[in-house]
């Protein structure tokens, strides 16, 4: 007796089965804020800027971005003018070597030094690709990470000038208005990088998220230009663009550029035994701006003539970002180290 045919129903009832498994198990990499963490993985290493041998940062032998990285911005929701190129300038600071230092420049270089098996590094080439403007918020104002996709998908398959698929050193930036709301936006999450599934966007695409806290939560993803309540007697200080919500934006969106150069497909550089839940290059620096940063102290930051805080100098703005893990150092270091 011949053995029995599998219904074509069947096996299309398990295929989207299984999908839908894969898409609930991919929980995108996001960027925690570690002074209010204090059972996290790394969580001690995370708050602490000096040496630490319990920091095993391995490389798993994915992909990383060596080719020329262009950065493609979706600004989805309202946004102003003077709020765009706050955010355009700091991408276009990334390449720029020939800023005043302290500069991003200089932070990126940190960046660099992460290779993959070929010993290719990760590229000094960031580029502002093309842009895209979703105003009407096309996905609502209350969003979900399989949104961010959908939101991606619109933007290259536009039928006016659509955004170029870029599978070589191609990130995607999705950027949300302050009036937009994402699935655990404030209680753990300000950002988060992954990639887009075929199924949905049609590629493979290296892609982040960054939402403006403004409204929402400053006090929690724009510290220290904001203070949350579970921190009396911290003041906040004065952001250097006079933006709380977009200079709270800058150092989320250099955290995640970082990690989405280091580990786009993750499966590249990261600590820990979990690819579900990896601790990628700036998570171990998370809340560390300057030399003796740690737990809710940021280190030492500089403070310009109008009394704005920062620690890096752009073409021609200034940005307080995040320090980076150097794996060379097992030190997480900027370029505003006084040691």
């Amino acid at each position: 007796m011949p053995p029995m045919k599998t219904p074509a129903v069947v096996v299309r009832l398990l295929f989207l089965f299984l999908i839908v498994v894969l898409v609930l198990l991919a929980v995108p990499v996001a960027c925690w804020r570690p002074w209010n963490s204090s059972d996290s993985l790394y969580g001690g290493s995370k708050k602490y800027e000096g040496s630490s041998d319990l920091v095993q940062l391995k490389y798993h032998m994915g992909p990383i971005l060596t080719a020329n990285i262009t950065v493609y911005p979706i600004w989805y929701g309202a946004w102003v003018p003077s709020q765009k190129r706050i955010i355009r300038e700091f991408i276009a600071s990334i390449a720029a070597d020939r800023t005043r230092k302290p500069s991003v420049s200089g932070w990126w270089k940190t960046v660099r030094r992460y290779t993959d098996q070929t010993g290719a590094n990760v590229s000094a080439t960031v580029v502002l690709g093309e842009e895209k403007n979703d105003r009407f918020y096309s996905m609502g104002k209350s969003l979900n990470r399989l949104s961010v996709q959908s939101i991606i998908k619109s933007a290259i398959s536009a039928k006016t000038q659509p955004l170029p698929i870029n599978q070589k050193g191609g990130v995607y930036l999705v950027l949300t208005a302050e009036d937009v709301y994402m699935d655990d936006f404030c209680n753990n999450v300000c950002g988060f990088h992954y990639f887009t599934f075929p199924s949905i966007v049609g590629d493979a695409l290296p892609f982040a998220w960054v939402g403006n806290s403004g409204k929402f939560c400053p006090g929690v993803c724009a510290y220290p230009f904001s203070v949350p309540d579970y921190m009396p007697g911290t003041n906040a200080v004065k952001s250097p663009n006079d933006d709380v919500g977009v200079d709270g934006m800058i150092s989320v969106i250099g955290h995640e550029l970082a990690e989405v150069s280091t580990d786009p497909f993750v499966n590249a550089w990261y600590a820990g035994d979990d690819p579900i839940f990896p601790v990628e290059i700036a998570d171990l620096c998370e809340g560390i701006y300057g030399t003796g940063g740690g737990g809710s102290y940021t280190g030492e930051m500089l403070k310009y003539e109008d009394g704005a805080t920062y620690n890096m100098n752009g073409i021609r703005r200034r940005y307080l970002v995040q320090w980076i893990w150097n794996h060379d150092l097992s030190y997480c270091t900027g370029p505003n180290a006084v040691d």
